[in-house]
């Protein structure tokens, strides 16, 4: 009897992983097509379009160097000033995305940025951002940039 309980619970959480296994890869899916918007919202100058995946939320969090931006205007803000001022549109690209499902509601994204700029002095770092699902929306809740 322990034997078929034992063996009960073994297919059971193997079912239960193949069930996640489905649910995460429409799940990276959706991610995926969010930060293909973003890339091609920058690279059309819409600073609006690139921030609807981020939490509107005085809560977001914000990382870079040895800085913490908090909320959702605070970052707009800023990527207003460094990117966006003088009418010129930088290139932004994202290479290298790794998706580590945390929970049901919570995927870390790992990769690369670059910011091609019009001046060639182009910028490029790491990021990793946590998407939570909130409201049926993925959003980003946390940006850490180096």
């Amino acid at each position: 009897m322990k034997r078929i309980t034992i063996l009960f619970g073994l297919f059971i959480a193997i079912m239960a992983g193949v069930v996640w296994g489905e649910d995460f890869k429409q799940t990276s899916t959706v991610i995926k097509g969010i930060m293909d918007k973003q890339v091609a919202e920058w690279n059309k100058g819409n600073l609006d379009g690139f921030m609807a995946a981020y939490w509107k939320s005085d809560q977001l969090i914000f990382q870079s160097g040895n800085t913490r931006r908090l909320g959702w205007e605070t970052l707009y803000n800023m990527y207003k000033t460094r990117y966006f001022s003088g009418g010129k549109v930088d290139t932004l690209e994202f290479t290298d995305i790794e998706m580590k499902p945390l929970s049901s509601e919570i995927v870390l994204v790992i990769g690369r940025w670059k910011v091609l700029t019009t001046d060639k002095s182009n910028k490029e770092g790491l990021f990793s951002l946590l998407f939570k699902m909130i409201d049926n929306e993925w959003k980003i809740i946390l940006d850490h940039s180096s």
